[in-house]
């Protein structure tokens, strides 16, 4: 009766056409405002939390080990992560000028983190901490005024319905071909009680899809779980972490550990869309937590991180990952909140700014707002900077901590910045009023 009911409500909410709406997807207004508020964002932490923190080796290390899934899966009984406190992550995140927080409800591992009635295996039910955790912490956004988005993994190496990709091939799991469309409804059943019962969220984060771009016949139906999801929420945002262009009915197009139009990572080779962009990017090596891993990236990188992604146009979702016993790692409180004391002095030039006039150059970007250019001198080595603004009056240059004016000369090509000295902060920011 259960199944039969959640799949009339599944019906209902995609509409027997979902598949045509989803090809030629007309977003809401209120999904466009919701593009346009993430934008304004720019900056956001991912959390990757799961039972894989247990092993302390990182959230692959399942698939990488060959775990079999029966023994992994007695990891639940003795997750009890005490030290949780909701409200103290978030007042952390908030304290790091980040406006979002993507959490991981269901990784790759295939345990879910809240409390769902299609699968036992979550940690209500499996673990003795017996708390919904997603519960806590959307009431902990809430109250913190922060926006909460969730990571779904479209992949599982633990059930047995979901057919073998390239990855947890070494699980144990006995079907090879799994039932698909047993497992689709389950993904689906799991969307939905995520998208009810625990307020509004931000964005639904996908990730998995590549593990079946060996089998060119595979069908992940995308159309109808994004009709599904668009219909439940409308302003709650859809990403896919597939690597490509972006699909029909996805809202934000993502980049994983690169910048738009860098490939160093070689995750991120795809064209840049015209839709919202976000990049990710780890805090020290790794996504799960990882204890051999204490190498956290400093404050002034992960500021440049920031700001560089703000001047390709892109959000900042910048990864932790929570330790076995629920609390964050000291070093990365410490990183959030030096980087708070940053954006409270500097977020005017990041939040609500879209790229500048000035293309990414070896020296820094610049982000716009209005007619306000904000020029970022990242690595600079001279006391003189050419800005290519040809077509534009600068009426005003000031440095921005202290609205210092900063000397400027006009040419036919653009303008020339001069400054007293070779500029050492860890953002040199001039602000210039330009017509």
């Amino acid at each position: 009766m259960k199944t039969r009911f959640i799949s009339f409500l599944l019906l209902l909410a995609m509409g027997v056409s979902a598949f045509a709406q989803s090809s030629s997807y007309q977003p809401t207004e209120e999904n466009l405002k919701a593009r346009q508020e993430f934008q304004d964002n720019k900056f956001g932490i991912f959390l990757h939390w799961g039972l894989y923190a247990m092993l302390a080796t990182g959230e692959w290390t399942m698939t990488n080990n060959n775990l079999d899934y029966k023994e992994y899966a007695k990891l639940a009984g003795g997750f009890y992560p005490s030290k949780f406190d909701a409200d103290k992550w978030v007042e952390a995140i908030k304290a790091s000028g980040a406006k979002y927080i993507c959490f991981t409800t269901r990784h790759h591992e295939g345990f879910s983190m809240f409390d769902t009635q299609y699968s036992d295996y979550n940690v209500v039910k499996a673990t003795p901490f017996k708390r919904d955790i997603v519960k806590e912490l959307a009431a902990a956004c809430a109250k913190h005024e922060i926006k909460l988005h969730f990571y779904y993994s479209h992949l599982d190496w633990v059930r047995e319905d979901y057919p073998w990709g390239r990855t947890g091939r070494g699980t144990g799991r006995p079907n090879s071909k799994g039932d698909w469309k047993s497992y689709y409804q389950f993904m689906n059943n799991q969307l939905t009680e995520l998208l009810t019962n625990y307020g509004p969220i931000g964005a639904i984060w996908f990730d998995g899809w590549w593990d079946q771009d060996q089998n060119k016949n595979f069908d992940w139906e995308l159309p109808e779980q994004y009709a599904l999801i668009h219909k439940l929420q409308p302003g709650c945002l859809i990403g896919n972490n597939h690597h490509q262009t972006p699909f029909a009915g996805e809202d934000i197009q993502i980049f994983e550990r690169d910048l738009p139009g860098e490939n160093l990572a070689g995750l991120s080779g795809q064209e840049i869309s015209r839709l919202p962009l976000e990049t990710c990017e780890t805090m020290n090596g790794m996504w799960g937590y990882k204890i051999t891993d204490q190498n956290y990236k400093s404050t002034k990188t992960l500021i440049h991180y920031l700001v560089k992604a703000a001047g390709k146009n892109a959000n900042l979702l910048m990864n932790i990952g929570p330790q076995p016993d629920g609390e964050l790692p000291a070093v990365a409180v410490q990183r959030l909140a030096e980087m708070g004391e940053w954006m409270k002095q500097y977020g005017e030039t990041i939040y609500g700014t879209r790229s500048g006039a000035v293309a990414p150059h070896d020296w820094g970007v610049t982000t716009q707002k209005g007619n306000k250019l904000y020029v970022h001198i990242l690595n600079l080595k001279d006391r003189a900077l050419f800005l290519p603004l040809a077509d534009k009056k600068v009426k005003k240059a000031v440095l921005f901590k202290d609205q210092s004016p900063v000397r400027f000369t006009k040419t036919k090509a653009g303008v020339v910045l001069e400054f007293a000295d070779v500029p050492k902060d860890i953002d040199y920011v001039v602000e210039l009023t330009i017509d």
